[in-house]
Parts: structure tokens; sequence; C-alpha cells
């Protein structure tokens, strides 16, 4: 009986309108052997067969091959052959959904939906009051990137004759403009500017689009005046897709071309940000979805900018096993673990997995790269899923390259692909953009759309693949080696939908392989949010925040409340008791539990905590300074955001003047 024969049946899905479509990578042996067409069965790919291979395809070097050459592929292919043949070992009966081709435009709304401008179409068209001021918080190619959304939705439900009609975006805008300049000036709600757009910007013209201002403070400019000065620095501060457009204004950056030697990619780096860098994890859930719908659209204006076509797939809901370990859902895994550990974000199988392997010493020559034996994975599996929760599987038992076996076989037999369904295609399409610097802005937008479960283990195998390279002396597994062995196990079902041909599957090969490259290398700069959309976010919040203190000033009134003191309530209880040029810090859960403290030029996040924390014993301040309390700026026109030590505080409460600072724990 097969690992798998005592659990539920697995319904898995493919995104093929006929079967017939070919999987990703013939299989290359050593020496130039044939590989044998055989059907793969495993996660995604069951209804697929694996190209029959009689000889490598000629080489022919492309933008996605920068860094590589035809003897660094080998690896890759022995990684394609030992993953068949661990599929072929356990050849099992599962049934495969065939998901039929989305209809016109049903992509469209689907991009519309999760961009959260759901009411642009359909029934709730008629009042796009709620989009007004997302949308005008957009830059030029952001909004382009809707309108043309918007215009192919539109086109659809008109030739369904549905009797709603999606409205222009421009009229939207022209709708917003009006409204404001029938507004009369108010002093107490004019601390935020609308971006001014203008419609020929959304007729391809070289406008340059206004800034967002807070104050008196510019939050960002929406186009550079320049190409950024260094080609190492990476500029969260303007749209990336703006500037690739300043990009194409200029002169055409000159690709960089590399051997795979890790030493040979730029050493990119992020400026340091006064006001603070934020990180996936430092923002409020509410301001995390605004985020995510700005990422969205941020990296569709970057992909029309470049002329690379956003293979977005379509979500759908798929039979899964509801317990154990392999071919379980991340999220019913993480509900398992969370009843044994609880706020744990990353599955416990894959967490000791990868501890098992780092018992094993990280030097042990050709880790990841040489298989455990066939057999003897099996075998574990179907201990691992009788004993693991139990707590009387015997680890000591499993040799390390068994463990990696595992690492990767969960991996790869998820019921919905690590990089998610919705964008392992747009993971892929990374390749086609002209240059490393692009390449990175979009795999960091990428990283930002991902679901959380996925984003965490994602981040959990990144930083364990580095610790890999970093022994690369003893072990010979360089960044590119161990992108060569794990690409597979992460893109391999990326073909989907599409026939290849060899030479496809050669230059697919080496550009999902340059993709994990970039994705172990360049992750400390993946889980940055951009500068340039947390200031959209906090432009949303403070447009939002006007209107709700207008319908607050409506009802007041019409309760007979005196407006005059309503607003003296309204100010601040910082503003009313603290001098200018001084904020109150809050530290409900320590002995100190509020400090005045002056702004100076030089006064960072990280001298503020160390003021309260030299008020603590010192057991609890040792145990503090390891990280468990954070600053934070909460309120303002932002959610809630967590400091990093360098945060200048006078630089950002001139951009959150309205903010409260408060020491708390970090989230588990």
């Amino acid at each position: 009986m097969s690992w798998l024969s005592s659990s539920q049946g697995v319904v898995l899905t493919a995104y093929h309108p006929s079967g017939k479509d070919q999987a990703l990578g013939g299989s290359h042996g050593k020496g130039g052997e044939e590989a044998t067409a055989s059907r793969r069965h495993g996660q995604y790919t069951m209804n697929q067969e694996i190209t029959k291979v009689t000889e490598r395809p000629p080489f022919d070097r492309s933008s996605s091959q920068d860094s590589l050459d035809e003897v660094s592929m080998e690896a890759y292919w022995t990684e394609v052959e030992n993953i068949k043949k661990s599929s072929e070992n356990r050849q099992e009966h599962q049934e495969v959904v065939v998901v039929k081709e989305p209809d016109e435009g049903e992509l469209e709304e689907e991009w519309l939906k999760e961009a959260g401008l759901s009411n642009l179409f359909g029934e709730a068209a008629g009042d796009p009051q709620e989009s007004m001021v997302f949308l005008s918080t957009l830059t030029r190619t952001q909004a382009a990137a809707v309108q043309k959304r918007v215009e192919t939705v539109s086109q659809t439900l008109r030739k369904k004759n549905k009797q709603y009609q999606v409205p222009d975006v421009r009229d939207i805008f022209a709708q917003q403009r009006g409204s404001k300049e029938r507004e009369p000036p108010d002093g107490a709600e004019s601390e935020s500017e609308s971006v001014r757009t203008d419609e020929n910007k959304y007729q391809g013209k070289d406008d340059q689009a206004s800034s967002l201002v807070v104050g008196e403070k510019e939050l960002t400019p929406l186009v550079p005046e320049e190409a950024p000065s260094s080609e190492t620095d990476i500029n969260l501060e303007v749209s990336f897709a703006e500037q690739a457009v300043n990009q194409k204004e200029s002169s055409r950056e000159k690709i960089q071309r590399s051997k795979g030697d890790d030493a040979l990619l730029p050493s990119f780096r992020l400026p340091k940000d006064k006001t603070g860098t934020t990180k996936i994890g430092d923002l409020a859930p509410q301001d995390m979805k605004k985020v995510c719908h700005l990422a969205l659209i941020e990296l569709t204006a970057l992909y029309d900018v470049l002329g690379v076509e956003l293979k977005q797939q379509k979500a759908v809901k798929i039979k899964t096993k509801d317990s154990g370990l392999f071919c379980v859902p991340l999220t019913v895994l993480l509900e398992q673990d969370q009843k044994k550990v609880p706020g744990t974000r990353i599955p416990l199988i894959f967490q000791k997995l990868i501890s098992r392997i780092e018992e094993g010493g990280l030097e042990t020559e050709g880790l990841l790269r040489i298989p455990g034996a066939a057999i003897r994975i099996k075998n574990l599996c179907q201990e691992l899923e009788a004993k693991f929760y139990e707590g009387t599987f015997n680890w000591e038992s499993v040799k390390q390259h068994d463990a990696a076996s595992l690492l990767k076989l969960f991996i790869r037999e998820l019921p919905q692909p690590l990089l998610s369904v919705e964008y392992l295609k747009a993971f892929q399409a990374v390749q086609n953009l002209p240059t490393k610097k692009q390449q990175l802005q979009a795999l960091n937008l990428l990283v930002i759309l991902l679901p959380d479960a996925n984003r965490d283990t994602l981040k959990a195998l990144l930083e364990f693949l580095q610790r890999v390279v970093d022994n690369k002396e003893k072990n010979k597994m360089t960044v590119m080696n161990v992108a060569m062995v794990m690409a597979p196990n992460l893109f391999m079902y990326q073909t989907l939908g599409l026939k290849s041909s060899e030479q496809r599957e050669f230059v697919m090969a080496a550009g999902i392989a340059n993709i994990m490259h970039l994705l172990i290398k360049y992750q400390k700069i993946l889980w940055t949010i951009p500068k340039f959309i947390v200031n959209q976010v906090r432009k949303q919040n403070t447009e939002n925040h006007k209107k709700d203190k207008k319908a607050m000033k409506k009802l007041l009134k019409k309760m007979a409340y005196d407006r005059e003191k309503y607003e003296k309530q309204d100010k601040s209880a910082n503003d009313a008791d603290v001098p200018q040029g001084v904020i109150r810090v809050q530290a409900p859960h320590l002995s100190k539990v509020s400090m005045a403290i002056q702004l100076t030029e030089e006064l960072k996040a990280s001298d503020v905590l160390a003021r309260f924390l030299s008020q603590e014993s010192s057991g609890v301040a040792q145990t503090l300074k390891n990280g468990e309390v954070s600053l934070y700026e909460i309120g303002g026109n932002i959610g809630e955001r967590c400091l990093d030590d360098d945060t200048y505080m006078k630089d950002l409460y001139q951009l959150n003047p309205s903010a409260e600072w408060v020491i708390k724990s970090k989230p588990s």
C-alpha cells in the first residue's frame, strides 16, 4: 500500500485546456545519456509528460542566461532526473481536475478585485466613491495599468450585454477633481494635497506627475528627475515603473553579464532612509492590505512599461487532504501546528527538516545536491505521517541527505506551489525583464503579494539556503549551485498551458535558475516595502481621515453640538500637553510608562529605546535588548508601523506629526 493510500484522495489541478502540454525541463543525464519520456506523478504536473530529449539543445545565450554556461546547467538537469525517478518510485492513482481556460475579461476582473477596485465594475460600479481616494494616489504608470484593465473588462461586459457599465478611469478622476474644486478651503483639512492628475497622463504623455505632500513635507516624487546615479542603488522612493519609463526615455541600461560567480552580480544596496526602512511584517494588517493592492498595480505597470506579459492565474479551489504532512496546504498545516505550538508561522515539519540537515553540519560536500535513496525516502514519508505529531518519530535515523530530499519533496508536493498559483508564472516572467535591477524590483513586489504562510515559509527556506552558501568553501555549494538544485523544486511546473520546444526548455531552465539565484542572494532587499508604496498608503489614510472627519462634523452638527467645542476636543492630547519639538513616548508594559523626549537631528529610535531600558533592572533590560520590544509609530497617517533602530525621530515626526509613539512587544 502506498504511503498516501490511507489518506483522503487528493485532487490536484493544472492550468491546461487539453492535458497535452509539455512539462518544463527535459531529463538530461550526465554524459549525454538519453532520458526516456515518462509520466511524472507529482504536484501540479500529473497530466503532463516530460519531453523526450535525445541531446541537449544548442546553447543560445540570452539575457536570462547571463550568469550560466552549458557546463553549469548539469546540476539542474541532474535534479530534474532525480525528481522524475522519485516520482516514478511513488506512482499513485490521483485524480486530476482539468480547469477550463478563463473567459475573456475574467482575469482582468480578478485583477481588479485583487487590486481593491472591484467596485469599478459589476453592480457596485454606479458608486465609485470608495475608489476615488485610492485612485488619487496612483502614479501615471499605475493609473494607466488600471485603465487598461478597466477598459478590457468594460468591453467584455458590453459583449455579454450586461446591464451595468464600467466607468472610464479618466471619468472617475474627473469626478474627483470636480468634487475637490467644489470643496471650500478648510485649513484644518488641508494637511495632505491630492495627487493632481491630468487626462493626458493617461493618454501616454510624458508629463511629470505631482509629488505626494503631507503638511509641507514632500513624501516622494512620482517621476524621477533623472536616472539613479549608481547602478548598485535600489531607489525605493520612486515608483519602479516610473523609473523604467525614465530609463527608456534617456539611455537604455546595459544588461549586466556575468559567469555565474556570486561576486560578479551587482552588489545592490538600499540607501539609508531617515524616516526608517519598512519591512514586511512592520505594518498593521489594514495597511498591509493596501500595500498589497498597490504592489499588484505597480507590478502590472512595471511589466506593461517593459512590454512583458504579466501571466497571472486565477485561483481555483481544489480538494486536498485535511490532515497529515505531505500534499497538505500550508494553511492546513499551520492550523494543525498551532494547536501544538501556538503562534507558529512556519510548518513544524519544515522547521524540523531544516534543523535535521543543519545538525549534520552544513560543511557536508554536495549538500542538497546528492539525493537520498528513493525507497528510503518513501518509507520515511510513511513513518513521518504516522508518528510526527505523536512525537515518537526517531529523527536520529534520518540521514542528512535524506532530510534534504524530504525537504525538497515537501516543497514540490504542496497542493498549491510555494510561489502561489496566481503568481508562479509572474515569477517565471521575471527572467524576461531587461536588467537585473528591474528583475529585483519585480521580485520585491511579488514577494509582497504572496500569502502570509507562503511568504514566511519562503523566507525560512531562503535564509537556510544562504546558510548553506555561507559554507561553500567546504560543501562546494555556491549560490548558483544551490539555485540550480532548488529551482526545479519551486519552478518545475511553470509551463502549465504551454508547449515547450527543447530550446525553449533550456532557455527557461536557465532563466528560472537565475531567478532562484536572485531570490537567495538579494533576499534581505526583497522583504523591504518600497517607500513610495508606504507613502501612497499614508496618502490614502490621510484622505480617508478627512472624509471621516467631515462625516463626524455633520453628525455632531445634527446632534446640536457646538462645533467649536468639538474642534477643541479633536486636538491631539499630545499637542495639548507636550511642548513643540518634544514627543511623549508611551511604554505601558515597562516600569517607566511614559517619557517626554526632546527631538534632535540625531535622535534615533534606538536612542529612545535605550532611555527606557536604562530605567529597567539589568536582567529585564538585557532580555528586552534581545529584540523583544520595539518603538512603534501609531495613528496619524499610518495604522501602525514598527520602527527600525536607525529611524531618525525628528524626520519621522515631521512626516507624521499626529502619530503616537509606543514601546511594545513585537508579535511572535
